[in-house]
């Protein structure tokens, strides 16, 4: 499983590297590769002040449809667990296709292979005591169960909207194109979205804003 890695499985190798820089650094990831493979270092905090077990590390995984708000609220919580010194990253879906999945399309197989390395790099934070904020559609449940199984300490959070509300967001146009065939495959109209049978959290953000979303993780991760 994403346990027995190897670079033929992950052609986009992942390496994190410790600095002992003492003091109270947050974990950060230089999203510039320094070599031809994307290398991410990774600097270590020790000072905390949420409860213990987020020292020890938790994926927070946000699933939803597009528009639905998954970058947006974990941004916010993004900026407030920085702002109480505990280590975490966000790993977007839409950045990660551009750098470690950019080889991959959206046919079922590479959206399958999508999730199964950014469930590996949860994984690898998470157990390095980092609270990864993973933001995917991820619309297969089963991708989304294998995740919890392999990172152990994970949280879902399916961030919900009605498609009305989806489509007013989308400046883009994209439901719309979707809906009237020019677009194939997208995800909620035209191929799929399984939703989460028992997420530890549902945040309905038609009808909260973004405040009190984010204050509902930090509220489940307290």
């Amino acid at each position: 499983m994403l346990g027995d890695y190897s670079p033929h499985r992950f052609p986009l190798a992942l390496e994190i590297r410790f600095h002992a820089s003492g003091g109270n650094n947050l974990y950060c990831i230089n999203d510039k590769p320094q070599e031809r493979d994307s290398l991410y270092h990774v600097r270590c905090c020790t000072q905390h002040t949420l409860r213990e077990f987020m020292s020890k590390g938790v994926t927070v995984w946000f699933t939803g449809l597009s528009g639905s708000g998954k970058t947006t609220v974990a941004r916010r919580v993004h900026e407030l667990l920085q702002a109480r010194n505990v280590a975490c990253e966000r790993l977007d879906g839409d950045v990660v296709r551009q750098s470690l999945c950019r080889d991959l399309g959206f046919s079922k197989e590479d959206r399958d292979k999508n999730i199964e390395r950014v469930t590996f790099v949860s994984q690898v934070l998470t157990r390095n005591g980092v609270v990864a904020l993973s933001c995917f559609i991820s619309p297969y449940r089963r991708m989304r169960d294998n995740a919890r199984a392999e990172i152990g300490s994970f949280i879902e959070i399916y961030v919900k909207s009605p498609i009305e509300v989806l489509i007013e967001r989308d400046l883009k146009g994209m439901y719309k194109k979707a809906m009237a065939g020019e677009i194939q495959g997208f995800t909620g109209v035209n191929d799929p979205y399984e939703e989460p049978l028992n997420p530890e959290l549902v945040l309905n953000t038609d009808r909260e804003s973004i405040e009190e979303s984010a204050a509902r993780v930090i509220q489940l991760l307290e």
